[in-house]
């Protein structure tokens, strides 16, 4: 959260189009902060995505589009929602149509628990990037800390609750431990 992952993946898709090429955008169906089928950055840049969620299937269309206009690359925002066997799917094109496939997310969510689709993907990807946001003590932040309306901790709930700078708020491994220790 707050490392420009939607930045990072726009600039790519931005990249490639450049060039010429052609790119295949998803984003999850869940995330409608910024409208349906919509990536955004924090810094403004948007761009609109086919949507997925648990029951999308992405090989067949992915080799279908890739017939009718060769894809350059995939490109799949919000990767965490996404389900094991569709992770397996975008390896499948990787592998198989020989289409890169870049998947942007975060690993865990605010209790510290892997998501699904980061499981999976921790597991069989090819290569992993980290990028980095800071906490407000200046260290590196790998967790998040999900926050209510008065800006206090909170150590319980569903591990998906969409939701930005409002409700999340990135810290480093200690300070997420010391928030956790003492939030509700």
């Amino acid at each position: 959260m707050n490392a420009g992952k939607s930045t990072s993946l726009l600039q790519s898709a931005h990249n490639y189009r450049e060039q010429g090429m052609q790119v295949a955008l998803y984003t999850a169906a869940i995330d409608d902060r910024f409208g349906r089928g919509v990536i955004r950055s924090r810094i403004g840049l948007q761009e609109s995505a086919a949507l997925f969620d648990d029951q999308t299937a992405f090989y067949q269309p992915l080799k279908l589009q890739h017939e009718q206009t060769p894809l350059a690359c995939v490109l799949v925002d919000e990767a965490q929602f996404l389900a094991r066997e569709q992770v397996d799917e975008l390896a499948q094109v990787v592998d198989e149509l020989n289409v890169p496939v870049l998947c942007f997310g975060i690993r865990t969510d605010f209790k510290g628990e892997l998501f699904p689709g980061s499981t999976r993907l921790l597991a069989i990807a090819d290569k992993l990037s980290e990028l980095k946001t800071v906490c407000t003590c200046g260290r590196k932040a790998t967790m998040t800390v999900r926050v209510n309306e008065a800006g206090e901790a909170i150590a319980s709930g569903a591990q998906v609750e969409i939701g930005g700078n409002d409700r999340y708020e990135s810290k480093c491994r200690r300070h997420h431990r010391q928030v956790m220790a003492s939030a509700q």
